[in-house]
Order: C-alpha cells, then structure tokens, then sequence
C-alpha cells in the first residue's frame, strides 16, 4: 500500500502545482533586437497585465492552460501571440515600429486633415471624459531617480565619498532614489479622487512611505486642462484637444495604420508659441470613436516648466469593453540639470483590475488618501509576487546595498560615530552659520546661532547682539512629535541694557502648548512690517532708522488644537510690563545722514517723547479658524486637511483685562477675516484675497501696541506679505476704533512676458495688487501696484489714492523679498 499510497501523493502533488499560477517571464524587443523599456503586456481575455522593465524584461502571472497575450507600446504596433503555460521555452516578442500610411485626404482651403480629426475629437471630449462613470482599479507604481553626473565636490563637501555612502559608483553615478507603491483608486469622473496605499516600498529605508501617488500620475487629457505636479508651472497645461486648443497649437497628420480593426490615427501637435505651457509630440487619435488611444508628448524648456529640464508623457489606453477605454499605463521621464547635477528618472503607473460601479456615496471621496502603519512592512516575497514590473539587477542590487546601509545607519556605534564627526567645532563655521551638536541615536539636537548673523544696529540700541540657542527632541515617532525649547539673550552696546528670554513648545498627543517669559526688545507696531536687517542696513546706509521699539518683560501661556472637521483652535494669556526707550546713538556710516535720523517716537520726531508711560497689560485672546474643507489625507501621524476651494475663515477676540497682575488696560477687541490664495484661474493665472473686519467693541484704557496697526512700508526693500501696504507708514495709522482693510492680487503667471522674446526665458510673472484700508481717523485710502516677480524676487510700482492731500498720489518704486 505504501507504494501507492506514495504514487497517489507525488501524483495530487504534481496536479496541484500545475493548477497554481505561474511565473511566464519574457523580453520585449524592437525588430533590432533592441529591448523595449515599459512595453505593456496583456491577457485578451481579461485585464491582468504587466509592464516590461528598463531592460525589456516582463513576468506576467498566469493560470495554467493557454493564453492569448497582446504586448504594445507607443510608437510601435501591437503584436499578439498565444502562449501555453507551463511552458520551458523563454518568451520573447517582437513589436515593428508603427507603419502609418500617409494617405491623400482631401479637405477644403487646402487645410491639413489633422485639424478635422481635433475637432471632431473635441467634439466627443466630454463624452469619453465621463463615459466610464464611477469605477475602481489596482495602480502599481514605480518611481526611479538616477544621478547621471555630480561634481567631484560641492561647497567644500567631497561628493565621492557621499556617493560610495548612497550607492554611486566612482563617477558618482547610479540609483539615488527607488521605490514601489501599490494603491487601490477610487474614480468618479471627472473631479472625485481616493487612494489607498496597499504597500510601500522604499530603498534604504523600513519607516519611511513611497512618494509615489497615485493622483500625481491621474493624467486626464480629456480635460482641457493639466496641472501635473505642483510647481512644475505657474499655469496648467493645455490639453491638445482642450476646447480651445486650436488657440494654442497646430497639428499635422502623419498617417494612420489599421490596430485589432481599428483606425489609428497619427497627429503630430505643434505649440503655436513659445514659454507657453504647452505639449509638442504626437497624439494617436481612434477613427469614427474619436477618442485617445495613445500619447507620447514632451514638455521642456520652451514650455516654461520650472524644476525639470524635460518630462516625456507617455500614455497607453486599453478598452474595458466596446464603449469604455482606460489608460493602461503612464510613463513620465523627466532629466533635471543644476550647479553641475545631472539627474534623470521616471515614474511608471500600471492600472489593473478595472471595475465600473453604479453611483458611489460623495461623502466616500472625503478621504483623498490613506495610508497605514503597516504598509511598508510586505516582504521580498510579496512584492516578487506582486510587482507587475520586475527588478533590473541593477535595481535588485541597490535594494540590497541600501538595505544593509539602513541597518548599518541604525545601529548606536554609527550613528555616534557619525555625530562624533559633524559634532566637531569649527571657528569659521560657527562664525558664519552657528554651530549644532547632535545626539541622532537619542533624537536630540542642539544648535547655537552664528554670532555675525546675531549682530543688528538701531539708534535704540547702537550695535546690538541677539544671540540664540535652542534644543529640539523628538518625543513621538508615529506623530513626528518634537518637543523645542529656545533661548535668547539680547544686549545694546550704546544703551548697556541686557534682555534674557526663553520659549517652550510642548507637544501633548494632538495638542500644542507653548510657554515664553523674560524681557525682550520688540517693535512698537506688533505686525513688525520692518524686519531688523532692512533696518540696520537703512539706519547705517541712509540714515533712515524707521524702526520703532519698547522694552518689555513678559509671560505668556499659549494652547493650540486642531479638532475633527479642520477647526483649529487656539487660546493664551499674556503678561507684560512695558517701557518705552529712548535712542542711545546717531552713528551712521556717513555723518552727512545724521541729520535725517529721528526721534524713538514716531509722532515727535524732532524730540525723544515717550509714546506711553510704564504700565503694565493683561490680556487674555481665542482663535478661531476654518476653512470649510470637508477632503483630507489619513497617515499614521493623523489627518491632514487639504485646502478647501472656499476662502478661510477667522475668528480673533482679545480682552485687556484691568487690574490683574496689575494690569492698566481695559478693552476689548473683536475681528473676523477671510482669506484664500492660489485661486486658479486656468491659463489667466491665479489670484489672491484677504478681507479683515473688526471693532473694539470698548477702548476704554488702552496703550500704543494694544491699538489696532496694519502693516506699513516706507523703503525701497520690503518683506511683502499679501496684507502689506507698499506706501503706508509703519506707526501712524493705528486705531482704536472700527476698521476695515482687503488686499488681493492677481499674479498673470507669465501670461504677458511669454510673448516678449527677451523676457520669456526669465520666467517672469506680472503682478497686480489692489490694497484698501478704513479707519474712522483715516477715512478711505487705496493702493494700486504693478510688477514683475522671478521666484521670491519682485519689482513693483506703487501708487496711492487717499482722502488725505498728503497720502494721495504718492508713488515708489519697491523691490520685494519673501524673507519666509
């Protein structure tokens, strides 16, 4: 019996393994018989499919029995083949490059045929942009950088021995950035959008999530707009069948070749200008349907992109059944060239297991993404089972290699012996930009500040030091939780006064408190319009020494929190005891600038007056804000709310309260503001608006910085937020009444400069901005400015419009620098 008891056991075993699927690799190639990087590769009788890899490399997944497989990739025909699995003959297809007859298509006025095609497939834009109707799919994703030149060194860093610690070979060249993510998407066409990540992989690293998103790569260019990733443009990308794409680009037929009983044709898409954000390359156009059935187009400089030199779009669709297609996978290669950094790379999606729904709950799309604890924890064997893409030995190595760097990197002795390192003190580093020490093992960080970078000057103080020093912890992994503590000394040269103070940020869970107490010598306006560089270099240069200041001492306790639904609220208490100072010095660096110098006492600027007795302020102040953004993003630190398309909305209250603590002051202060930026306004740009409103509802005992004040400017150089008045003066248009101030501006995002040939390679932006502020003491007074912004950088005009003769028709020229 044991004999065939054995026989019936080797016999169900070897059933069994057959009746499992198998593993069928293979290689893609051109009629070369060079390989074909990210064909796609699919099963006719249902949508399991794979990509092949950068070598041409695919495996594909199958039940035992025969298969009929289609393989193709944009600029190459389709071809099939039948395979039998389990097969021992290695797989490899050819595909010929596309074969498209130009054929003699005659169109009135002598017009290129492609032109038609465009608009019959505008025409059938919208169909086929809703036509699937709700659905859900499997997107595997894989993301690639590569760096293909770096400098030997950089700022004095030696990047060889960098390299050898990242992979990189002797040139400096290799892997610098690889992961693979999976995600389910949820789709309801054309705006509703939810991701959940099934699994993460990241070379070099078990905690960190995969970059990789799926809505990134949610090209959709039955949309007359895309925006692809934030920052690349100012504006968004014109679809070349956009409604009015005919505004923007010329096209030219190429030819058509008949696919599986289809009628592909070829159009080559043309920009009508330059420094416009535009496609050039090809679009492959379905006859009768209409509909896309590939892309293939590039993006570069003259498209005005920022960050990338180049981003090749490549886009394979595949129908579902007769009426529906969807994208089958997209590619996008980008290069990237800075200070001597050659980079190149992609990012790959694979869509799979398609699934049309009947109507979907709106309220499922207010999670956007979700991503859990435990996604980056699958093991090689998974992802060997799962990845519809394989491995290149060079990226199976790079795995390997950074996975014993990770836990090499981990380990105490390195992490001390790296601190040990860059720990050491170096004089001319800590002159110039501080020195920090570090515990990474511990997670603790200490950094004190460059003593040059400390220094400021003011008629006030004369040459002053405001030397800080600060610890940072972190206290919970799973929130990226740090608890921060901070410390300043500050001491005046010509008025000999030392102040001391110190700040606690403690986080508790989800809530944020912070402690500070000490003196400190601050602005007499708290907006603090006029940051303490532009004043020392103003005071010293031209003798213009704007800044006003108090000293004060001072306590507060501050609570923050942001409850479910994305309402934040915060709260606090502060102490202080003020007193008003006098300038100490008229130094400047030319004597004939003297003379301009003013008084401490923005009113009497002839004589040092103090603005307010000694008194001492309690107060007490809530917070109030929301942004009416229902869609967030759920990691394992919490949610993160997503920016809502309805403006801001906050809600301030301060109490002074007399005679706690000693406290002189008596009033309260009540305000409401709306706000929203980056309002897209497609190709026209985006805009920007603010709207404040408040009252003291009593003002019966209060002190200069208590009042109301608004953010002035009077030099050439300013630090200009959207609330910034260009023309105001910094002090003397306070209240302690009603008010009301709007601000908005309109940036044109190259809309006009990239029609001027000098000008479009700047990449310059037009700004517009309108300003309106009213008070009962000033009444109505307007600002109106023009100007050209290049990254942080703007110059503008400026005009005024006011009731007052002395503020009216006042212009300047300002240049603008976002500090933060």
């Amino acid at each position: 019996m044991k004999p065939f008891l054995l026989f019936v056991f080797i016999n169900l075993s070897v059933t069994f393994a057959y009746a499992q699927p198998q593993s069928t690799v293979g290689l893609i190639t051109d009629h070369t018989g060079e390989p074909i990087p990210f064909a796609s590769i699919y099963q006719t009788e249902s949508n399991v499919g794979a990509s092949a890899n950068g070598e041409g490399v695919f495996r594909l997944t199958l039940p035992v029995g025969k298969h009929q497989l289609v393989a193709s990739a944009v600029g190459y025909s389709p071809t099939t083949i039948n395979i039998e699995v389990p097969s021992t003959d290695s797989i490899r297809i050819r595909l010929n490059k596309e074969n498209y007859v130009l054929e003699e298509v005659v169109i009135g006025n002598g017009e290129d045929p492609a032109y038609e095609m465009i608009r019959k497939a505008i025409k059938k834009r919208k169909t086929h942009l809703n036509q699937s109707g709700p659905y859900t799919a499997q997107v595997y994703i894989k993301g690639l950088q590569r760096m293909l030149k770096a400098p030997k060194k950089f700022f004095g860093v030696d990047l060889d021995k960098v390299g050898r610690e990242m992979g990189l070979d002797s040139n400096r060249r290799g892997i610098i950035y690889l992961s693979e993510s999976e995600s389910e998407i949820t789709v309801d066409p054309p705006s509703h959008f939810k991701e959940e990540m099934i699994s993460s992989k990241v070379s070099g690293s078990n905690r960190a999530f995969s970059f990789n998103r799926a809505s990134d790569l949610q090209l959709n260019f039955y949309e007359n707009h895309q925006p692809i990733f934030e920052g690349l443009s100012s504006r968004p990308f014109v679809s070349p069948i956009a409604d009015n794409a005919f505004s923007y680009y010329e096209y030219k037929y190429l030819g058509s070749s008949e696919e599986a009983g289809l009628v592909i044709n070829k159009i080559k898409v043309i920009p009508k200008r330059k420094a416009e954000p535009l496609y050039k390359g090809d679009i492959y156009i379905v006859e009768d349907e209409w509909r896309i059935y590939s892309v293939n187009l590039l993006l570069d400089n003259e498209s005005s992109i920022n960050i990338v030199d180049s981003l090749n779009i490549k886009q394979l669709f595949t129908p579902l059944d007769d009426e529906v297609w969807m994208p089958a996978n997209t590619q996008l290669d980008f290069k990237v060239g800075i200070l001597g950094f050659n980079v190149g790379g992609y990012f790959s999606a694979i869509y799979q297991d398609y699934e049309l729904l009947g109507d979907v709950d709106p309220k499922l799309f207010r999670e956007a993404l979700r991503i859990e604890e435990d996604i980056n924890k699958k093991n090689s064997d998974y992802w060997v089972d799962n990845r519809p893409i394989p491995l290149t030995e060079e990226e199976s190595r790079d795995y390997v290699f950074k996975d014993s760097i990770r836990r090499r990197n981990e380990s105490k002795e390195y992490l001390d012996s790296v601190d040990r390192e860059s720990n050491k003190f170096k004089p001319l580093g800590f002159l110039t930009g501080g020195y920090s020490h570090s515990n990474r093992y511990k997670k603790e960080y200490f950094h004190f500040s460059s003593p040059i970078t400390s220094l400021l000057y003011n008629t006030v103080e004369g040459l002053a030091i405001n030397y800080g020093l600060s610890y940072s912890k972190e206290v919970d992994t799973t929130l990226n939780r740090y608890l921060n503590l901070s410390a300043r000394v500050r001491y005046g040269f010509a008025n000999e006064r030392l102040n001391a103070n110190a700040t606690a940020r403690i986080p508790v869970k989800k809530h944020d408190f912070t402690l500070s107490g000490g003196s400190d010598v601050v602005d007499l306006n708290p907006l603090q319009s006029l940051p303490f560089l532009f004043n020392t270099v103003t005071t010293l240069a031209l003798g213009e020494n704007y800044k006003k200041l108090y000293e004060k001492q001072f306590a507060a306790i501050a609570w923050s929190y942001t409850f479910p639904g994305n309402i934040r609220v915060s709260s606090g208490v502060d102490w202080e005891s003020r007193h008003w100072l006098p300038n100490a010095t008229d130094f400047t660096l030319w004597d004939r600038n003297r003379d301009k110098l003013t008084s401490n006492n923005p009113f009497t600027p002839e004589t040092d007056v103090p603005v307010f007795d000694d008194h001492r302020a309690f107060k007490a102040h809530m917070s109030l804000s929301y942004d009416f953004s229902n869609r967030y993003e759920t990691y394992p630190s919490g949610r993160r709310y997503l920016s809502s398309k309805y403006p801001r909305l906050t809600v301030k209250y301060t109490k002074g309260i007399k005679e706690v603590l000693g406290s002189d002051v008596d009033y309260d202060l009540v305000s409401a503001s709306v706000y929203k930026s980056n309002i897209p306004l497609g190709m026209s740009g985006k805009l920007a608006f603010t709207i404040e409103a408040g009252t003291f509802l009593n003002n019966n005992q209060l002190f200069y910085p208590d009042f109301k004040h608004f953010n002035g400017n009077e030099i050439l150089l300013v630090d200009q937020q959207l609330t910034s008045f260009l023309n105001l003066d910094y002090y003397q248009h306070r209240t302690k009444n009603s008010f009301l101030q709007a601000h908005t501006e309109y940036n044109l995002s190259g809309m006009l400069t990239s029609k001027v040939p000098l000008l479009r390679k700047l990449k310059l932006d037009e700004i517009i901005g309108l300003h309106y502020l009213h008070t009962s003491e000033l009444n109505h007074y307007g600002e109106v400015h023009l100007g050209l912004q290049w990254k942080a950088l703007r110059v503008m005009y400026s005009r005024s419009l006011s009731d007052q003769h002395v503020l009216d028709g006042k212009s300047a020229i300002r240049v603008g620098i976002k500090l933060f």
